[in-house]
């Protein structure tokens, strides 16, 4: 019993006495409790016990890992303090079951779309000057107080244009710019509209059955107002400002190009350009400023966490996507041969590029009825169509898709590596 007694070890975390034998400690080697002591400084010689002061609820899992070699999460506790409490106690994160595995990495998921949504700038604090001069690369000459005029202005003319919550001035410039986008919107749309369209009407000579010509007028084409190039030339010419402005004063020019919302500020604008030369060549050719919606994304934080969304839920979408086409080849290749098997007069499936039409407005739930199977085998299909599409759980239609804003959750496909750990082989068989 003396023996025995002494081989025990008692280990107070956190107020919570663990009693445990000193060859379990050493099974898992260059660890903490590995290299316990009685010249340490947390070592109780009158309760003849070592006291840490951790969280004893992690403890207690730390414990089993060490007698069963299994280390489990516990779900009472965040990630990250499980991972605080394995570093201090000298374990790797990486040796956590795979049972517990999901639910562990999820704040490791957490964090990295708190750490995107903090690139977003949303709602940030007002960075000091110091931040700001570090940023345009004016650290040296701020500390030795020597910015010149530029240097100066610069920073502050950038926070105009590219921060509306800088200032109240900056909001205004905002406001600006989100007047102009929604107004060439509007032009873009109202210019279709026949009441807002002219027509170009021209003189043709027509020779009479006299031998004499004559005049007749034809209406050749329709133009948009001309009210609405000019609309279009003031915003165009407050979007040419305000791209030029931010590009002058954007402490990464490289990055400022490279950014797909800038990008499309450049496209939108030179569209307009490029369609102001097109029509002196080809008369028929309008600018097309659907672009101009995307820049409604820059002013909004919504919009810039719905874009990081889609981004974040990609591989989701490209499986629901890949499902859906495959359901739609399979349909309309069957649809196409069932409609084959008896005389048909009346057949709507003439091909599989029209069964694939078919098939889509089937899928989604749409159904126009422009297409229609007729033979019995043909309807059976289609009635599986729709109720496969309707049901199985993990492929809803497309248009009832929801996604999740922003997507804090997602599954990693990462399973932990094998155990590095020397005489866990067979703990059970391992005696004290």
């Amino acid at each position: 019993m003396n023996v025995d007694g002494e081989n025990r070890i008692i280990l107070n975390v956190g107020g919570i006495r663990f009693e445990t034998y000193k060859a379990t400690l050493k099974k898992i080697p260059a660890t903490r409790l590995s290299r316990l002591t009685e010249a340490l400084a947390n070592y109780d010689p009158v309760l003849n016990e070592y006291f840490f002061d951790r969280h004893p609820g992690v403890f207690a899992q730390i414990m089993n890992y060490y007698r069963t070699g299994k280390l489990h999460y516990p779900t009472n506790v965040c990630g990250p303090l499980f991972e605080e409490e394995l570093e201090f106690w000298g374990l790797d994160s990486n040796q956590v079951e795979p049972c517990c595995w999901m639910t562990y990495t999820i704040h490791r998921d957490t964090q990295n779309t708190l750490a995107i949504l903090d690139k977003l700038e949303i709602d940030q604090e007002k960075p000091s000057e110091e931040e700001i001069a570090r940023k345009f690369g004016f650290e040296e000459a701020y500390h030795q107080n020597a910015l010149n005029c530029w240097q100066r202005l610069k920073p502050k003319v950038w926070s105009l244009f590219d921060e509306p919550h800088s200032s109240h001035f900056a909001r205004v410039i905002s406001m600006f710019s989100v007047f102009f986008i929604c107004v060439s919107i509007l032009s873009f749309c109202l210019k279709t509209h026949p009441d807002m369209r002219v027509p170009v009407i021209r003189n043709i000579t027509v020779p009479g059955a006299d031998n004499k010509t004559h005049w007749t007028l034809d209406k050749d084409r329709t133009d948009a107002h001309a009210a609405f190039f000019y609309i279009e030339a003031v915003c165009n010419s407050w979007f040419t400002f305000e791209i030029t402005i931010r590009f002058l004063v954007t402490p990464k020019p490289v990055e400022f190009l490279k950014s797909l919302i800038n990008l499309i500020d450049i496209i939108a604008t030179l569209s307009f350009y490029l369609d102001f030369l097109l029509q002196h060549f080809a008369r028929d050719v309008e600018n097309a400023d659907i672009l101009e919606l995307f820049k409604l994304t820059r002013h909004s934080p919504g919009l810039k966490i719905l874009v990081h969304t889609f981004k974040a839920s990609a591989k989701e979408l490209t499986l629901l996507v890949f499902f859906l086409v495959l359901g739609i080849v399979v349909f309309a290749s069957l649809v196409y041969y069932a409609e084959r098997l008896q005389a048909n007069p009346h057949n709507d499936f003439k091909s599989i590029p029209e069964g694939l039409w078919w098939a889509i407005v089937t899928m989604t739930t749409v159904g126009y009825g422009d297409m229609a199977p007729k033979t019995y085998v043909d309807q059976d299909i289609d009635g599986t169509d729709l109720n496969i599409h309707e049901t199985v759980p993990g492929h809803p239609p497309v248009g009832q898709l929801t996604v999740a804003n922003p997507p804090v959750v997602k599954r990693r496909s990462v399973q932990p590596p094998a155990r590095a750990v020397l005489g866990l082989a067979n703990p059970q068989s391992t005696k004290p």
